[in-house]
């Protein structure tokens, strides 16, 4: 890995726990657990490069701590949970989670999820410097949008469209593309997420010109 990344694991099952911190220490990763909401939450304003949730915990449960990190630092979040897959991947992706894992997994494959996520999100952006569109300054390196000084309150999903829009000013982009590059070549769901984010930048960046290609997708017209 090119970075020690430092990651923030909250699972109540302790076995499970002390399984994935071998395997993810293994990888080069910082890993700090708790086994209960209550204990995350008194770590919530240290710095971390990735939440791992389980959704099922006593106290304060997975969804609740999600709300209260996305709304400290837009850093990204990976949900794990045995219940109903689908309820949960699509009210995890709507209060804002990144990827999802469902149990039984193997923890080979949370650390392949982990380690994309990271390259994802830190990675792609390393090079790049902050620019300005319709008074918009927008910094890949610190993953935020100014305007006129003041930050706008974005998603990870959303900050990851944006810097894609941005990357491909003028050019027409897929649904297909969209979701690819933003949630992973491994995303299983309707396409329809790409619009809801879609919608969600537009309300906040009223003045970023965002045109929709019907039947095709989006771009962004300078």
């Amino acid at each position: 890995m090119e970075e020690n990344y430092k990651v923030h694991l909250v699972e109540d099952e302790e076995n499970l726990v002390q399984i994935l911190r071998t395997y993810m220490e293994k990888e080069g990763f910082q890993v700090k657990t708790f086994t209960s909401g209550e204990e995350a939450m008194e770590s919530i304003h240290e710095s971390c490069h990735l939440w791992i949730l389980d959704i099922m915990l006593p106290g304060i449960d997975g969804y609740e701590l999600l709300k209260k990190i996305k709304a400290e630092e837009d850093v990204p979040v990976i949900f794990i949970s045995a219940r109903d897959e689908d309820l949960d991947r699509i009210v995890g992706l709507e209060l804002g989670s990144d990827d999802y894992i469902a149990k039984p997994f193997m923890p080979r494959e949370l650390i392949i999820r982990a380690k994309k996520l990271l390259k994802r999100v830190y990675q792609q952006s390393s090079s790049q410097k902050k620019f300005e569109i319709v008074e918009y300054e927008i910094d890949p390196i610190g993953r935020k949008v100014l305007d006129r000084g003041e930050q706008i309150e974005l998603t990870t999903k959303e900050m990851d469209l944006i810097l894609y829009l941005v990357e491909h000013v003028n050019q027409t982009l897929t649904r297909e593309q969209i979701l690819t590059h933003v949630w992973g070549d491994d995303y299983v769901g309707s396409d329809r997420a790409v619009d809801d984010v879609i919608r969600r930048v537009r309300k906040k960046m009223p003045r970023m010109n965002l045109e929709t290609s019907y039947g095709l997708g989006y771009r962004l017209i300078t």
